[in-house]
């Protein structure tokens, strides 16, 4: 029987295709390849940011600054009348009394301070005038006062009285001010000093002149008390103490210059206390104007030549 015909060909195994070629759709395709590019594109953005930080690295943001935290201010100005009334205690004496200084001392010490302090209950002592100048401000609340003082020992009079220098030691403790410890005496600073003087103001004089009469009306009207009578309106200036008279008008200088307000300065003799005494003012002199007329009224001063 011949089996080429609608049979298998002798020598040959039959053909099996487990598969069948079908076309891609065009939907298919442009997602695929859509996902592919979106894929390429991150990797590349990846490799260009990677390669920008080798080369150029960000910078940290700079840090705040520090926030420093200081504390209240040393409080001077107790310190300086602790001081000062404790000192006044410290230098003042009694035999016939000897706890009274005791007494005084104890008011700005701890409780358990020695408030003898060295004194040997002997002899007698007493201030007459005592100014707290500098505080120096130490560690852990500690500080010194430096305190002046005018003495009088053994009841004398004032002008056999010695000016002394006392540093004082004061701390703080507990929200006041106490004297911690002994004092010193130290030597006054009395050396010799100069002061640079201001370079002088050219003078107005004609101005000068002309307002030499205002000055005088002004100055004589200070001393009674009436001082506002010849004031420039809305001029605040306090009335000078009783007991003074101008006996005269030494010098006048009014500075170079123009406008309304104009400075000089005024050299004053006043007679007080059965003498005279020299005196030195800078004031300002402001032009007041009327319906009729202007002139020339003191607004304000305060002493010395600068």
């Amino acid at each position: 029987m011949d089996e080429t015909a609608g049979g298998t060909r002798p020598g040959k195994a039959a053909s099996t295709i487990p598969w069948n070629v079908q076309d891609e759709k065009s939907g298919t395709l442009f997602a695929r390849r859509l996902g592919r590019g979106l894929l390429w594109t991150v990797v590349a953005l990846a490799a260009v940011t990677g390669l920008r930080s080798w080369f150029f690295p960000d910078r940290p943001a700079p840090a705040p600054p520090p926030v420093v935290k200081s504390g209240p201010d040393y409080p001077t100005d107790a310190a300086r009348a602790v001081a000062s009334r404790w000192a006044t205690a410290y230098l003042t004496w009694d035999e016939k009394n000897p706890t009274a200084r005791q007494t005084a001392l104890a008011m700005d010490m701890p409780s358990d301070a020695n408030t003898a302090l060295g004194w040997d209950g002997k002899g007698r002592q007493s201030v007459d005038e005592l100014y707290a100048g500098e505080v120096t401000v130490l560690q852990h609340g500690q500080a010194r006062v430096h305190v002046e003082a005018h003495v009088i020992a053994n009841g004398g009079s004032a002008d056999q009285g010695n000016w002394l220098a006392l540093d004082v030691p004061v701390a703080q403790t507990h929200g006041r001010i106490v004297v911690s410890g002994e004092p010193g005496i130290v030597g006054l600073d009395l050396d010799s000093v100069t002061v640079p003087t201001p370079s002088p103001t050219q003078p107005d004089v004609d101005m000068s002149q002309q307002t030499k009469d205002v000055i005088s009306q002004f100055f004589t009207a200070y001393a009674s008390g009436n001082a506002s009578t010849v004031a420039a309106p809305g001029a605040d200036i306090p009335t000078l103490p009783k007991g003074f008279t101008l006996a005269s008008v030494q010098d006048w200088n009014v500075d170079a210059g123009s406008g309304a307000n104009r400075s000089g300065t005024a050299v004053i003799k006043w007679q007080t206390a059965g003498g005279t005494i020299e005196q030195t003012y800078r004031v300002v002199i402001t032009r007041v104007a009327s319906a009729s007329a202007q002139r020339w009224q003191v607004s304000d001063l305060h002493g010395g030549a600068y």
